[in-house]
């Protein structure tokens, strides 16, 4: 019978499952481990991946690419790594990183391809029947174009990747396997990479319903090791006067070292680092690598990467709607929960013990086989509700941010939307979309543009362009622009543009406590001057309409009021309440005039949230951007 293997493409290590008939089973690679490390190694025509790669390290460093799942739907320039890397990286011509061994170039995709071929090629020899499909786990906070280079990569290995699912909902799965109770868990996942919070609610008919989630994409195992391995390269330097950072091979053994020390301090007080001939000094004589580290140094170091799990949880937490007491149990995934300061956060922030309920190691791959055995129908009985994690929105007018899918809302979601044009006969507008949570589109991460052309010539606020949002189960964001009078749409789907940093995804939501009342006020002023805008529109077209019927007098009592206007709105450091005050004076000396030269005086100038005739949402496109 045909199977959909499960798949946690991990940045440390990789794992593999299976169902067998109604429970998830891990396959064992090759080598006879539960767990592959993901680590490639490139010479020649030479392929290594896993445990075999990583021995090759120490001796060729510059062949053998790890925690490239960092790179992955990234930017060049969003790399922070660069400088620790043993093995060359590039910038491509898109923008993106192509990792260099020899004369040849790789994406990251084809680097992660070559991970998941390895854990393809051992499923298939365990279960002996070709593998083609797969279920492939993700952070949560990965963002639409990481999601579809984890897509890509599984396509290169040749897998139809039926489900993108993110890793803490993955590990909920294989918590709930077996059991038959109502729950309101908490998620808590930091693995050599990534850290992901997630809060869920778990019903006894089966429902697995994320409430929320929230997260870091750049923190991770990786990072507590690259602190050992900065303080014993200062040591060293310190000591005997070299910088070790200048050889690959000494910098090598060094991480080796450091991951080694790291899980030691999760067992013992104390550790003692021990390198023999790291390298060779001026003198010609061979120089040892002696220090010793402590477990209160460790997490003393480490302080700052331990304090950045707060927010997101207490984040997660406020999103749900839950108190602390509702949760009743915390559940840690990834190696890095292993260590004794996050056990003690975990209870800090929460109010209780957290729980070693699963495998941290295995239960997200576990997970990807249950989600793969309901999408092969060998499970029922389970429905699973995921949700985005941020925002979700279009560019309007006064170039403010209009949400269209909110964070955390349940996916796979669909929100339209109707906007019209600022200018008089626009052809042709732009539609820009961005992720986060700030109310400013240009404070948020990029994710896309495109044009619709060929709007009818018509007047400001007459065309309507519907803007539909479609974000499927995998978190992949569609995007459609319809003009309603000619039926002309454009369909994009948002990928290769949404490159979002990981500074930026694990700010975001900071970034929008801190200036949410900046931004407000900033709003604010931005809608009293689209109010101010459209005042004067609607005096200009008067003046244009009814210029035969108006005397002199009176045309000059409109252009002063006109002037006036566009005095106040181009004032310098002008306030919401002073523009307020000058909308009152015009609209009602305007309307005066207005009765004498129209049948239907207008008292009040329409705004941003008014509504047109078919009862959608009043929007309007300045220039090229939609702005509503």
């Amino acid at each position: 019978m045909w199977k959909i293997i499960g798949i946690d493409l991990g940045t440390t290590n990789s794992c593999v499952s299976y169902m067998m008939g109604d429970k998830s089973e891990v396959i064992a690679n090759a080598e006879g481990k539960r767990t592959t490390p993901s680590v490639v190694y490139i010479k020649g025509d030479e392929l290594l991946v896993g445990d075999l790669a990583k021995r090759k390290a120490i001796l060729e460093p510059g062949n053998v690419i790890y925690e490239v799942k960092r790179f992955i739907g990234r930017k060049y320039n969003e790399v922070v790594e660069k400088e620790s890397l043993p093995y060359n990286i590039k910038e491509d011509k898109d923008g993106g990183v192509l990792i260099v061994i020899g004369k040849k170039e790789y994406k990251p995709e084809q680097i992660s391809a070559f991970v998941l071929q390895k854990l393809k090629e051992d499923a298939e020899k365990f279960l002996g029947t070709p593998i083609t499909q797969a279920v492939i786990t993700v952070p949560a906070y990965f963002n639409d174009s990481q999601r579809n280079a984890t897509k890509a990569a599984g396509e290169i290995a040749g897998l139809k990747v039926e489900r993108i699912i993110n890793e803490p909902t993955a590990a909920s799965l294989a918590y709930g396997e077996g059991k038959n109770k109502d729950a309101k868990i908490v998620v808590f996942d930091l693995g050599g990479g990534t850290f992901d919070v997630s809060v869920l609610e778990i019903g006894a008919e089966g429902t697995f319903q994320v409430l929320a989630t929230s997260g870091d994409t750049h923190l991770g195992g990786a990072d507590f090791d690259q602190r050992i391995i900065n303080f014993l390269v200062e040591q060293f330097k310190l000591k005997e006067g070299i910088d070790l950072k200048d050889n690959a091979m000494s910098m090598q053994r060094i991480k080796n070292e450091a991951e080694a020390a790291k899980h030691q301090l999760s067992q013992t007080e104390r550790v003692d680092i021990s390198i023999p001939f790291i390298i060779t000094g001026k003198d010609g004589l061979p120089r040892n690598l002696e220090e010793s580290l402590t477990r209160a140094q460790f997490e003393n170091m480490c302080k700052d990467l331990f304090d950045r799990c707060k927010t997101p949880c207490t984040q997660a937490l406020e999103d749900s709607k839950l108190k602390k007491s509702d949760i009743q149990e915390v559940i840690l995934v990834g190696g890095s929960t292993r260590m004794p300061a996050v056990l003690s956060l975990v209870k800090d922030i929460f109010g209780i013990e957290p729980k070693a309920t699963v495998n941290p190691d295995e239960s997200v791959a576990q997970g990807a086989s249950i989600q793969g055995g309901i999408i092969q129908g060998d499970v029922k009985d389970i429905l699973l509700l995921d949700v985005t994690p941020l925002s979700l929105a279009v560019e309007v007018e006064g170039w403010l941010a209009h949400v269209m899918i909110p964070r955390n809302t349940t996916i796979p979601a669909k929100k339209e939307n109707t906007f019209t044009t600022a200018a008089d006969n626009q052809t042709a507008v732009t539609v820009h979309v961005t992720q986060g949570e700030r109310q400013f589109a240009r404070d948020n991460k990029d994710l896309g543009m495109f044009n619709l052309e060929g709007i009818p010539m018509m007047r400001r606020g007459q065309p309507q362009i519907e803007v539909s949002f479609d974000i499927d189960a995998n978190g992949i964001l569609n995007v459609t622009a319809k003009e309603k009078s000619t039926g002309k749409e454009i369909n994009h789907r948002i990928e290769g543009s949404t490159n979002i940093s990981d500074e930026d995804i694990t700010k975001a939501k900071a970034e929008a406590e801190k200036f949410a009342e900046e931004d407000r006020k900033r709003r604010e002023l931005v809608e009293t001057k689209n109010r101010l805008e459209a005042l004067v529109y609607q005096m200009e077209q008067m003046m244009s309409e009814q210029k035969d019927k108006i005397p002199a007098e009176d045309k000059e009592k409109v252009n002063k009021l006109i002037a006036d206007c566009k005095t106040a709105k181009d004032k310098e450091d002008v306030t919401k309440e002073e523009l307020e005050t000058e909308i009152d004076r015009v609209q009602k000396e305007f309307a005066e005039l207005y009765n004498k030269y129209q049948a239907a005086p207008t008292a009040e100038a329409p705004k941003p949230d008014d509504e047109l005739e078919n009862g959608k949402e009043w929007g309007t496109v300045e220039g090229e951007v939609i702005n509503a």
